[in-house]
């Protein structure tokens, strides 16, 4: 008779992050999902935020769950599709993996299918390598993006192009609180406009505007 298997699954968490509400997640937690599957990975949480890749470690509330599930010993892997979904800043990238790693928590990144430890939980010299140039390439790919907007914004206005809103679009107080639920979520849990507007991915004027109009 054949002894029942006793071997666990891995636990594991995932963290899909997109800057903009326009933007989707689907992508990135259905294939992630599916490598967990794959190698019989048990998923435990799946966190999702809509924030900057530049916002700190405090206002990321899906880094934040994580390192509290990997804290409380639930899980040994953290799943996200490429070194950029965790931050676009690579002393916060590698300031995460250091802390995963202090409870011996392995971040693995599909894009590469490479993972920050081994299993004696010892780093992995080759992710190790990779994670500082990967987290470098995103910072500069976010940079080069602003300053090409800055750059088409500029050209604009040397075009005479009137930019912002048409006339006559803007809005009452009350649509654009129902527009931006989550800038009056985090003001309203007591986030500064600096912080809410890290949070929510959305810029600093807009959440003004929400704070205006909560206060209107």
């Amino acid at each position: 008779m054949k002894a029942k298997s006793t071997t666990q699954a891995v636990p594991v968490a995932i963290i899909v992050r997109v800057s903009t509400n326009k933007q989707e997640t689907k992508r990135q937690r259905h294939e992630l999902e599916a490598v967990a599957k794959s190698k019989g990975w048990q998923v435990v949480e799946v966190c999702e935020e809509t924030v900057s890749g530049s916002a700190d470690i405090q206002d990321r509330p899906a880094l934040q769950r994580v390192l509290q599930l990997a804290a409380e010993g639930k899980i040994k892997k953290v799943l996200v599709h490429e070194v950029s979904r965790v931050a676009r800043r690579p002393s916060v990238a590698l300031t995460f993996v250091e802390m995963l790693e202090a409870h011996c928590v392995s971040l693995y990144w599909h894009a590469q299918a490479i993972e920050t430890l081994l299993p004696n939980c010892k780093r992995n010299p080759a992710a190790a390598i990779m994670l500082a140039l990967l987290s470098e390439m995103a910072r500069a790919e976010k940079e080069t993006l602003v300053e090409r907007i800055k750059s088409g914004l500029a050209e604009a206005r040397r075009k005479g192009v009137k930019l912002g809103r048409p006339e006559g679009s803007s809005l009452e107080a009350g649509e654009i609180v129902a527009k931006h639920a989550d800038v009056v979520r985090a003001l309203r849990a007591g986030q500064s406009v600096r912080n809410a507007a890290k949070i929510t991915g959305k810029g600093a004027s807009t959440v003004q505007r929400v704070k205006a109009a909560l206060a209107a």
